[in-house]
């Protein structure tokens, strides 16, 4: 039997339109950082992570911090950020060894769910031996045109399977050459069945 389904507070983003606000501090110095005041040539590449207590995080961030010259060749800036405090972000920057990478700290649960994030509770202590938040984000990442709208997003319910750093800079060549639209732009049924 079906049950009412549930009413959530997520609120996804829609390729070309205007991402949301993006404004917090970077570990380990407390720096300002504003997605707004960013000056890609091409995109402004941002990937949420779990938090410190993810050792999947530490993967896909350490292979991040080794493809920053690619992303930086090719007109795109690029932050890692979380839902962690300043402690928890300016550990994972150093025990990771990310020195190169912007990492951010204080993404509100609020802004998560703004940017289309889903949550999850804290289940204990990880593999790694590092206690999970009580709530925190799940993984997103997003590619974001110099005028603050969308192209890509790729938001996840759960750890595993996270795009593939060298496939987005791949596409990144393929978007740049064709001038390739941002695609899932439909915003409802309606609008999609009456452009045809």
């Amino acid at each position: 039997m079906f049950e009412r389904p549930i009413v959530t507070d997520i609120k996804p983003v829609l390729p070309r339109t205007p991402v949301p606000s993006l404004e917090l501090q970077l570990a380990p110095d407390g720096a300002a950082f504003s997605l707004h005041a960013e000056r890609p040539a091409h995109f402004s590449l941002v990937v949420v992570y779990r938090g410190l207590h993810c050792p999947i995080c530490r993967t896909q961030l350490r292979d991040l911090e080794s493809k920053l010259d690619a992303f930086i060749e090719k007109g795109v800036r690029v932050i890692a950020l979380s839902t962690d405090s300043e402690e928890r972000a300016a550990r994972a920057k150093t025990d990771w060894g990310l020195p190169r990478l912007r990492v951010g700290y204080g993404f509100s649960l609020n802004a998560a769910r703004e940017w289309g994030l889903f949550l999850s509770a804290g289940r204990g202590t990880t593999s790694i031996g590092v206690e999970e938040p009580a709530l925190f984000a799940e993984p997103g990442l997003f590619l974001v045109r110099p005028d603050g709208t969308l192209y890509f997003s790729s938001v996840q319910t759960m750890p595993f399977a996270r795009p593939s750093f060298a496939d987005i800079l791949g596409a990144i060549d393929f978007v740049i050459a064709k001038d390739y639209p941002a695609r899932g732009e439909v915003a409802t049924l309606e609008d999609g069945l009456a452009a045809f």
